[in-house]
């Protein structure tokens, strides 16, 4: 139960990241990465989660840009 614990806000911020249309609301979601990112480094998290949420961000800012 404890995992999924951890996991559900990761799940809940990868599809906030995904919903994001405009660059403004990316702006938004960087900022909530960069929450989730200091609020579970004080717990200890795997780097493959930051790296797995920069990497989604930056995916979603390609896709946006593609589409303005």
């Amino acid at each position: 139960m404890l995992i999924q614990t951890q996991v559900d806000p990761y799940n809940k911020v990868i599809a906030t990241i995904k919903s994001c249309k405009t660059k403004s609301q990316l702006e938004g979601a960087s900022r909530m990465v960069e929450n989730f990112k200091t609020l579970y480094k004080k717990v200890g998290y795997p780097k493959t989660i930051s790296y797995s949420l920069n990497n989604t961000l930056k995916q979603q800012y390609i896709i946006t840009r593609c589409q303005l």
